[in-house]
């Protein structure tokens, strides 16, 4: 299957969220699925695990603010308005309860919808990012390969444009055990959709940007409590592997840990097909 070919069970529309839209599939039938990408992806990246999943799940699978088909509004990237537009798309398409899989800033927006709503998730699969504010999250803003945080403003973003392939190909060459795994198809894919106007700027100076308010808004809702629902925590074993558990430990009270072998930071791209079993048997319950 080619990357970005949804089968023909999978509907997409364009949903109305605060100041802008949110691209949205759906689709299947039975308990519900969220699946949240993370930068340097879409939701397309979640297609190996959606086909498996639509046979008896109802799956719903948005491009996050900003990214890939949905609009391009200025504000609103702070995790919590994504959880709470999350939640109102939800409600429209009629889903209550689902479980959680998330991915890099998934991770994020997937720890704020289960924070701020935690009778709507049943599970969560949280898949190699920390999470800003908590934890050791000051350790990995001192990390030499998350430099891109902080990489942002007009003259970035004129030296970007028209340059979108070399600047993934830093991140899927860098953070991934074997750069041969993420094909020259997909990294095409990818690049043409960092490449329409506005993609780039709401990555930097939308979702990056908003890490530090993200940190504040995630230490108030930790002092809450954590989460008490059970978490798989996913690492690539050349990347975060089963330590990810204990980062997401400190904001969740029952976490298991995994870990990818021979897989860096893009894990559905180098390995799908360890990382498909290990979701759906965390899934059904085992």
């Amino acid at each position: 299957m080619a990357v970005g070919t949804w089968p023909e069970t999978f509907a997409a529309k364009q949903m109305a969220v605060t100041d802008g839209t949110q691209y949205v599939r759906v689709g299947g039938k039975g308990p519900a699925v969220l699946l949240l990408h993370g930068f340097g992806d879409t939701g397309d990246m979640w297609l190996p695990l959606a086909e498996v999943l639509v046979k008896d799940h109802a799956i719903i699978v948005p491009d996050l603010r900003g990214m890939g088909l949905s609009s391009h509004p200025e504000a609103g990237y702070e995790k919590v308005a994504q959880a709470r537009d999350l939640a109102a798309i939800l409600d429209q398409l009629g889903f209550k309860d689902l479980a959680l899989v998330t991915h890099d800033i998934g991770n994020m927006v997937g720890y704020a919808f289960a924070a701020l709503f935690p009778q709507r998730v049943t599970q969560w699969v949280v898949m190699d990012a920390p999470l800003p504010g908590i934890g050791h999250w000051d350790d990995q803003l001192k990390n030499p390969k998350t430099w891109h945080f902080n990489f942002r403003g007009p003259d970035v973003e004129r030296l970007v444009a028209g340059r979108e392939r070399i600047l993934l190909d830093r991140f899927y060459n860098e953070l991934s055990a074997n750069p041969s795994r993420i094909d020259e198809a997909t990294r095409d894919h990818y690049a043409a959709l960092y490449a329409r106007p506005g993609a780039i700027h709401d990555a930097f100076s939308g979702q990056f940007a908003a890490f530090a308010q993200d940190a504040i808004d995630n230490q108030a809702l930790l002092a809450k409590g954590k989460l008490q629902m059970p978490v798989l925590a996913i690492g690539g074993d050349h990347s975060y592997g089963a330590h990810l558990a204990t980062e997401v430990g400190f904001a969740a009270a029952n976490v298991r840990a995994a870990a990818i072998k021979d897989s860096g930071h893009w894990i559905m791209e180098e390995q799908p097909e360890q990382a498909v079993a290990l979701i759906t048997a965390f899934l059904k319950g085992s």
